[in-house]
């Protein structure tokens, strides 16, 4: 019987994140306002390549402590940087944990590296993890992120009403879930 690799899909794979290979260029990132804005409420502020290193010294504090779990995500082709992928808030007595994906350079986005990512997380979380279910959280303006949570089944839980404010205006916050159960349902469907 033949398995799916855990850390390789057809075009991509997972790998640790190295801050010393990487910084230069999660930092060219940041310079990238829609970037920014897509993957986070948070103030858009571009980081050097030293906050760059200082940001995965703090992810590395929450792996120790198996409340996180990152990955960089990068081509197998030529091993380049794609972007990364982010399992956070891991709560093992309910076994549900929140899940971020970034492509990092717009030129690398829409082509399915976003929904090959995706695929390889939810295997990852469900099957190796054994977590039950997994929530997502965007801005009421990323309706790229919201269609493509729904397509891979993720249900809008929560809208918290004019929760974000930017740009001179008010948008709503938007908490998608998806449980274990809806997901195996899916994928034996297909």
């Amino acid at each position: 019987m033949l398995t799916e690799q855990l850390f390789e899909g057809q075009t991509l794979r997972f790998a640790p994140p190295d801050a010393e290979r990487d910084a230069d260029i999660v930092s060219k990132w940041t310079h990238d306002l829609e970037y920014l804005r897509l993957l986070s409420a948070d103030i858009a502020k571009p980081l050097s390549p030293f906050q760059v290193k200082k940001q995965y010294e703090e992810w590395e504090k929450d792996i120790e402590k198996h409340t996180a779990f990152n990955f960089a995500v990068r081509l197998k082709a030529d091993d380049r940087l794609l972007g990364f992928t982010r399992l956070s808030r891991v709560e093992w007595t309910h076994a549900t944990a929140s899940l971020q994906i970034g492509v990092g350079d717009r030129n690398d986005r829409g082509k399915g590296y976003g929904t090959e990512t995706l695929r390889m997380l939810l295997r990852y979380a469900f099957d190796e993890l054994n977590l039950y279910r997994l929530s997502a959280a965007t801005v009421e303006y990323n309706t790229g992120a919201i269609r493509f949570l729904e397509r891979a089944g993720f249900v809008v839980e929560v809208r918290r009403r004019q929760a974000i404010q930017r740009d001179g205006r008010r948008w709503d916050a938007v908490l998608l879930g998806l449980l274990r159960d809806e997901w195996r349902e899916r994928i034996s469907d297909k």
